[in-house]
């Protein structure tokens, strides 16, 4: 049976109509009323009470309408991943992280991903959280990494890594000799933070309200970048992501002290919009992302 066929029916079955659904496809009445009959002789049974007006759908009817809108859902979404493997060659994937993910955690993803699909455009963008729910929600971006995610009935949310928390001073601070530190000293420092709107703010701050730990923000600001900067010339202390201050740690402009407590983390995620077409290259990175491929992280993460 031709897939025509089962599109004019969902349409007669729709419409309700036989003059509506010749209109709709340039056939005549009697075009449609004989495919429709050529049906029922296939399948032994009445399809449609012609009787009724606007017409109704028997009992076998509705069976077979579920199954030709199924039939043509199916069809629709073969037609659309065979455009995408014929487009592969020339694909691109569009990714958006926050600063602190995309610069100190993506690369070494991308650069495996590379390997499989070097034909592939990756664009990574660098972006707020906010906005980075928003373009993935409208389809502009592919993949979204976030710190914290929330989770949204809209959104496919996966685990990437857990990050380490430590606390990050200048080599000059007092703290710096220490080999770890028990976070109730914090209370006690100038505190460097995230703005209040900042996921990885509200996170510290329910890790601190944990341990009846009070601290009062002598600076505050939206970027990893920006506090390392002042945490580098002595103006207080900070928590940050272990990932984020590796080449600082290194030259020895910051000094990293793990915590006594606990191994404190933060949780970062991989966000994609629900129920969205995506290339096979596309599912190899979330699958990568996700940690289902050999990745050398110290940390992984957990498609569905």
């Amino acid at each position: 049976m031709h897939v025509e066929t089962f599109r004019i029916f969902c349409d007669l079955a729709e419409l309700k109509s036989f003059s509506k659904t010749a209109e709709k496809h340039l056939l005549s009445q009697s075009a449609i009323s004989q495919q429709l009959a050529q049906v029922e002789l296939v399948y032994k049974c009445q399809l449609i009470n012609r009787k009724k007006r606007p017409i109704e759908l028997t009992r076998e009817g509705q069976l077979f309408y579920v199954t030709s809108r199924d039939i043509l859902d199916r069809y629709e979404q073969f037609k659309s991943e065979l455009n995408t493997m014929r487009s592969s060659a020339s694909a691109r994937i569009n990714i958006a992280a926050i600063f602190s993910i995309g610069m100190h955690v993506l690369p070494s993803y991308v650069k495996k991903f590379m390997v499989k699909y070097p034909q592939i455009n990756v664009h990574v963008e660098y972006l707020e959280a906010s906005k980075i729910y928003m373009q993935v929600l409208s389809g502009d971006i592919d993949i979204g990494l976030v710190a914290v995610p929330k989770r949204d009935r809209k959104f496919e949310v996966y685990e990437f890594v857990n990050e380490p928390l430590v606390l990050v001073c200048s080599p000059r601070h007092l703290l710096a000799s220490e080999s770890e530190i028990d976070i109730h000293k914090v209370q006690f420092e100038k505190f460097i933070c995230f703005d209040g709107d900042v996921p990885t703010r509200r996170w510290i701050d329910n890790i601190l309200s944990s341990y009846n730990v009070v601290v009062n923000p002598t600076m505050e600001f939206d970027n990893t970048e920006t506090i390392k900067r002042a945490v580098e010339i002595n103006s207080g202390v900070s928590i940050l992501p272990a990932s984020t201050i590796v080449q600082e740690v290194s030259i020895g402009s910051l000094k990293a002290i793990p915590f006594s407590n606990q191994n404190f983390v933060r949780p970062t995620g991989i966000i994609v919009r629900k129920n969205k077409m995506y290339s096979h290259a596309c599912k190899y990175f979330i699958d990568l992302l996700r940690g289902k491929k050999a990745v050398n992280v110290k940390a992984k993460g957990v498609w569905r």
